[in-house]
C-alpha cells in the first residue's frame, strides 16, 4: 500500500486535492468533528478542563474558538486529548485498506506529529496567499486570531515544500489539478519499487 501525505498551508486546497487522486482518503479534519460528536470520552475530558466554555451536549466549534482565544496554550492541550483518538482511527483506516493500491492522508499536523516516515509520499499544495485568504473568509466561524494560532503551531510552509517529493501549483481549476495528480501518481505507480525518491518535482 503506497501511502501519500498531503501538505500545505491552512486554506491552501489540501482536502480537494486529496479527494482528486481517486484512493480512500484519511481526513483528520472530518475525523476530529466526528470525535467532538460522538465521542464521549473525548467530550468528558474536555469539559472537565474547560468546564465554563463547554455548555453543550457535544463540543461545539464555537465553543472550541472560545476555548482557543482565551488562552494560547489551550491548543496544546485540546490536541493532548484529541491526537491520541485521531491515531487509533488512522490505523483503523490502514487495516481497512490494507489491500487497496494507494491512501491519502490530508493530516494537518502530519509532519508536526511524525505520522509519516520515508516510505511516504509527500506532496505539498502551494496556493497564492489572496487565494487563501478569500477561502478562509469565508469559511463558518472564521477567526482570524485562531488561524494565526493554528499556524503557529505547525512547522514552516519553507520546511513542509523542502521535505516534499512533489509540489502541486493549485490554481483551484479542477481541470489541472486533475491533470496534475495524473502526471503524480503515474510517476509514484511507475517507480514504487525505486530505491530511490523524487525531491520536489514542481506540478504546474
Amino acid at each position: 500500500m503506497i501511502k501519500i501525505g498531503v501538505l500545505g498551508d491552512i486554506g491552501s486546497g489540501k482536502s480537494f486535492v486529496a479527494k482528486q487522486f481517486g484512493y480512500p482518503v484519511f481526513d483528520a479534519d472530518k475525523e476530529v468533528r466526528q470525535i467532538y460528536k460522538s465521542d464521549k470520552s473525548c467530550y468528558k475530558k474536555i469539559k472537565k478542563k474547560f468546564p465554563k466554555f463547554i455548555k453543550s451536549k457535544i463540543i461545539k466549534k464555537n465553543e472550541l474558538g472560545y476555548i482557543l482565544e482565551s488562552n494560547k496554550k489551550n491548543l496544546k492541550k485540546i490536541s493532548d486529548i484529541v491526537h491520541p483518538i485521531v491515531r487509533k482511527r488512522m490505523y483503523a483506516f490502514y487495516k481497512k485498506n490494507s489491500r487497496k493500491k494507494m491512501v491519502v492522508l490530508d493530516i494537518p499536523l502530519l509532519v508536526e506529529n511524525k505520522l509519516y516516515d520515508k516510505k511516504f509520499y509527500l506532496i505539498f499544495i502551494q496556493s497564492k496567499k489572496n487565494e487563501i485568504n478569500k477561502r478562509l473568509k469565508k469559511r463558518p466561524f472564521y477567526n482570524e486570531n485562531i488561524i494565526k494560532s493554528l499556524r503557529r503551531s505547525q512547522k514552516s510552509l519553507v520546511y513542509k515544500k523542502k521535505i516534499s517529493n512533489f509540489v502541486i501549483k493549485n490554481n483551484f481549476k479542477l481541470l489541472s489539478l486533475r491533470k496534475s495528480i495524473k502526471i503524480i501518481k503515474r510517476k509514484i505507480l511507475d517507480e514504487r519499487n525505486s530505491s530511490w525518491y523524487w525531491n520536489n518535482w514542481t506540478i504546474c
